[in-house]
């Protein structure tokens, strides 16, 4: 092969994905040709395409399109504006997703297949709603074949749901360390005892993760889901199959968490902003972004809580990637999603202070934020304090970081003067001098050009429109 698989894809024979040209494409192996063939054949495809539960894809087989020596086909899926990954998902994010997986597994039966990965990367979330990525997840089902995916399935989806529901929701966080699900013994463990009295958990948590100490040593201690569960199960009816990706249905439906009150998931009910001071934040970060002469196709809104300014850029942009360290202002966030009509935002759980890292094999399977962060503008709103004040980063480290991410910024500057900022202060010694708007303007004109600022009326703070000093964009102050 002259040429390499992304490193997400490398753990599958049956294919990979690779990148040409700035576009993805999937190929299938000559060893997986007869079971695509007759999923493509099986009128199973086109069922989970129009149901939008899978991503479509062209066969480009026959274009120039480089391939490996393997080749079967050459596919090119539709393309996926953002990549999130499971631990950056609200708790109904995460559930919608599993929900998903059970839907298209009892589908998949209906025609005589099996999903053989249950994995909650192969889900990402476009206009609003999961959809499933991954083609060739998909082989035969053969009578009496228990679903290899099982154990898959409970870590990456039912372990967390349950945790983040009964225990804490940021223990949603552990699929950082846990690359291949939560360990179901950890789950058993960490889970109160009462959930033991839960018919679904203590079957396929608690009695799961013990079925897999009884077998450990039988199993050779692979940590192979797919060959622990094909060694350990008996053989299962099509019925039973079904019966148990119904319970798993239920057992999902059943994890239920109300987000609870917390400082910034009720932001915008204690804001000091007056009605009109927020009218006035809202009409500038229009024109800001109506300003800007060039596409955007994504917009990063940093430190967006429930979304508020984010649904004023979703209007000018291709997709908005709302992020937030709260994850009940995301929950609010996406829960909200699914009652509008636009659905170019996408809630995700990012904590700037510690974002997302790049794990797995080398450090590679997964990006890290940085990697994937690459967007045409950033909003920061209401944030730049935060991070200064509340996690000591310097203004200048803020700056560069924003310049090597976007080429537009829509930045607010909350002086030390306002509420917001004397309540940080109020609990530690002021150690910022330089954090005032001068300090705040001539760290960032180190990376940026400074295009518009105005002061945000019945307030203290200043919005400011500024472009990346390495940009070649052309801006119209008439747009």
């Amino acid at each position: 092969m002259t040429f390499d698989a992304l490193p997400s894809s490398f753990r599958d024979p049956s294919g990979f994905v690779f990148a040409e040209n700035d576009r993805i494409y999937r190929q299938v192996n000559k060893s997986f040709a007869e079971s695509f063939d007759q999923f493509i054949a099986s009128g199973l495809y086109e069922v989970l395409v129009a149901k939008n539960y899978l991503i479509a894809h062209e066969d480009v087989t026959a274009s120039t399109v480089k391939r490996g020596p393997d080749c079967h086909r050459v596919l090119a899926p539709e393309i996926v504006p953002y990549i999130s990954y499971p631990y950056e998902w609200s708790f109904s994010q995460l559930k919608d997703a599993a929900m998903l997986t059970l839907r298209i597994q009892t589908i998949a039966l209906q025609h005589g297949y099996i999903l053989k990965d249950a994995s909650a990367y192969n889900v990402q979330f476009v206009n609003g709603k999961p959809v499933f990525i991954d083609t060739l997840s998909f082989e035969p089902y053969s009578e009496g074949t228990p679903w290899v995916a099982y154990r898959q399935f409970c870590q990456h989806f039912l372990a967390p749901l349950a945790l983040m529901a009964r225990v804490d929701v940021g223990l949603g966080k552990l699929l950082v360390t846990y690359i291949d699900g939560i360990p179901l013994s950890l789950a058993s463990s960490l889970l109160p005892l009462t959930t033991r009295l839960s018919y679904s958990l203590q079957t396929h948590i608690h009695l799961h993760a013990k079925m897999q100490e009884t077998y450990a040593d039988a199993a050779g201690s692979s940590t192979s889901s797919k060959n622990s569960n094909a060694k350990n199960q008996r053989q299962l009816s099509k019925t039973g199959l079904q019966a148990i990706v119904e319970s798993l249905a239920s057992a999902i439906q059943s994890q239920q968490w109300t987000p609870p009150q917390t400082e910034w998931g009720d932001y915008y009910d204690n804001t000091n902003y007056t009605d009109g001071s927020t009218g006035e934040k809202r009409r500038l970060v229009e024109e800001y972004l109506v300003s800007i002469d060039s596409p955007l196709s994504v917009v990063h809104d940093l430190g967006a809580n429930t979304g508020e300014f984010s649904r004023i850029a979703a209007k000018h942009a291709g997709l908005v990637v709302s992020q937030d360290i709260d994850p009940v202002a995301v929950e609010r966030n996406y829960r909200r999603l699914s009652t509008e009509t636009h659905k170019n935002i996408l809630p995700l759980l990012q904590d700037l202070y510690a974002p997302s890292p790049a794990i797995g094999w080398g450090n590679e399977e997964r990006d890290s934020f940085r990697q994937r962060g690459q967007c045409d503008a950033i909003m920061a709103l209401a944030l730049v304090h935060h991070l200064a004040i509340s996690n000591n980063t310097p203004l200048g480290h803020i700056a560069a970081l924003f310049a090597e991410l976007a080429q537009w910024l829509v930045i607010e500057f909350v002086p030390k003067s306002d509420s917001q900022v004397e309540r940080l202060l109020k609990t530690r010694d002021d150690v910022f001098p330089h954090y005032n708007r001068q300090g705040f303007e001539e760290a960032f004109s180190q990376y940026f050009t400074l295009i518009k600022d105005q002061a945000v009326a019945g307030s203290e703070r200043r919005l400011y429109l500024m472009r990346s000093l390495s940009s070649a964009e052309t801006f119209s102050d008439d747009a």
